[in-house]
């Protein structure tokens, strides 16, 4: 007698449009393959303090998320570093830096997703080798005892690298997903919510009270298994200004509307401004007028701005993405192949000159 395998029964209904899968490393692999040691994990878990400590008003640095739009070549973004590195050193007693380390980037419609998922910039999608490249990095920089910050995409990516990871946002596109919001409350360091693509503030304010609270959803944990997660609610979700549909949102009256949302929701009033996207009308060269007025704003005495946020490269501007092998070979080195950035210098000078405004208002008031 023949019987059917559940697999044939299943051929009609099941998986119809998968082409197929490949297995990945366990997070738990992957972490002992590319382990923190214990002064990494000291620096990590006190970067994080250090950032609840600005959300919560107990420390009145600002916090600066600074670096590329998109991480696609580690080696040259590692040199990156360790200019901001010497920076963030410089300016320490006013300005809390942490790296931008983006390795996933969501889509409009389709375009390349982020080094994790395509490492290569060639549609292979050796997700498995993006996710060890990344790890790698985040080792690398936190080995130069910089903070890390990232936007999580997939749901499952942060069980590979949160551990490495100071402070996370969920973009413009994810805000609004219950699964985001869900993984958000279960993070282990603050987070930010950007408000969406249309400049709906409302959404991230919504979002950042979500993931205040205890959730219950399905996941994975570090052995990569399925699992019902429960969470116990993230108390240091905030919300990031970005702008959208042609409207900035970082002038001071839209920044008091945010501040009464909060209000609202009964969630504490802490914003961070991203000087890039619509609050720059996406020039990338505008970035140093917007930070240097919403540092204006803190000067004036909006204790509720705590950080911004730049897109910022060893060049400036963006070069196209690689389409063929030569293109790939030809791609100028510290130029973004995303959002365009401010060059390395420009980042230093805007820096040290928002650095200044906060030391020299502090200065005054005593």
């Amino acid at each position: 007698m023949i019987t059917e395998t559940l697999e044939e029964k299943m051929e009609e209904v099941f998986d119809n449009n998968i082409v197929g899968y490949e297995a990945l490393p366990s997070p738990r692999g992957l972490m002992e393959d590319i382990p923190l040691n214990a002064k990494d994990r000291e620096f990590i878990a006190r970067s994080r303090k250090e950032i609840e400590n600005i959300l919560d008003k107990k420390d009145k640095r600002k916090i600066i998320i600074v670096g590329p739009c998109s991480i696609h070549d580690p080696e040259t973004c590692i040199e990156y570093a360790k200019r901001i590195k010497n920076l963030s050193e410089e300016v320490s007693d006013e300005l809390l830096i942490v790296m931008r380390t983006y390795f996933e980037k969501p889509r409009t419609v389709i375009g390349w997703t982020g080094l994790i998922y395509d490492p290569n910039l060639d549609e292979s999608y050796k997700i498995a080798d993006g996710l060890r490249i990344a790890r790698k990095f985040l080792k690398n920089i936190t080995e130069l005892r910089l903070p890390c910050g990232t936007e999580f995409v997939g749901s499952v990516v942060p069980q590979y690298i949160a551990d490495m990871i100071s402070w996370s946002a969920i973009g413009a596109r994810t805000t609004e997903s219950q699964v985001h919001r869900q993984l958000a409350s279960g993070l282990s360091m603050p987070v930010g919510f950007k408000n969406s693509t249309s400049g709906d503030i409302s959404v991230a304010v919504d979002a950042a009270k979500a993931a205040r609270y205890s959730h219950k959803f399905i996941g994975i944990d570090i052995y990569g298994n399925a699992c019902a997660v429960e969470t116990r609610g993230n108390k240091y979700s905030h919300v990031v200004l970005r702008g959208g549909n042609g409207v900035p949102n970082c002038k001071p009256e839209l920044v008091s509307q945010t501040l009464q949302l909060l209000d609202h929701a009964e969630i504490p009033r802490n914003v961070v401004i991203d000087c890039s996207h619509g609050n720059s009308d996406k020039k990338y060269e505008k970035q140093e007028e917007v930070a240097y007025s919403v540092t204006q704003q803190i000067v004036d005495g909006n204790e509720d701005i705590v950080g911004i946020m730049l897109e910022s490269y060893n060049h400036e501007g963006k070069q196209p993405f690689p389409k063929t092998l030569q293109e790939r070979r030809d791609l100028k080195k510290g130029l973004s192949i995303t959002d365009g950035c401010i060059s390395i210098e420009t980042t230093e000078r805007v820096i040290r000159k928002c650095y200044d405004m906060l030391k020299n208002s502090r200065k005054e008031k005593i």
